[in-house]
């Protein structure tokens, strides 16, 4: 009797697992497949106010400036963030750096969520380069696995951004 259900049990399991790859439904047919991933472009303006924080154990006694940063983004992205950022270098003779983590939430072109992105700029007399990227992992809600790359432009005085950034494919249901 053990032996037949035994035999059973398999000849059941072989079948659903026919009948499952005979419909693409099988979990292996579900890692196997994958949608492209698109890249989107999102772009709008932002206010930015930058307040002065006052040294820690860390920055005491350096040349390292700390500034809280506070943004309100419009346009594709609708949100706010918060961060902070660490400076250093003599900007009123061209050279200086920064580094800086802001944590954005908000909804972007219809997603909603939060993520957060990491700046590495420098200034020299060869001119400005700047590095804006979402921190890997650090995207959640709708935003969750988000990655790319943000364009700050200003001009005339004001802010605007270019963001390219691509989400998973929503799980096929």
């Amino acid at each position: 009797m053990r032996v037949s259900r035994g035999i059973a049990s398999v000849c059941l399991c072989a079948c659903l697992g026919l009948m499952a790859q005979a419909h693409g439904q099988g979990p292996a047919a579900k890692l196997l497949r994958k949608e492209p991933v698109m890249t989107r472009h999102a772009e709008g303006t932002f206010d930015v106010k930058m307040t002065p924080l006052t040294a820690d154990e860390g920055t005491t006694g350096t040349s390292i400036g700390r500034y809280a940063i506070d943004k309100q983004f419009h346009g594709d992205l609708d949100g706010t963030s918060k961060g902070e950022m660490l400076g250093s270098g003599d900007p009123a003779k061209g050279s200086a750096g920064y580094v800086a983590i802001e944590h954005v939430t908000g909804t972007l072109q219809g997603h909603s969520g939060s993520f957060a992105l990491q700046h590495f700029g420098t200034m020299d007399g060869s001119g400005f380069k700047l590095t804006v990227g979402v921190v890997p992992g650090s995207g959640t809600g709708e935003l969750a696995g988000i990655a790319g790359t943000l364009n700050i432009v200003i001009a005339a005085g004001k802010h605007s951004y270019t963001f390219d950034y691509t989400l998973p494919a929503a799980p096929a249901q």
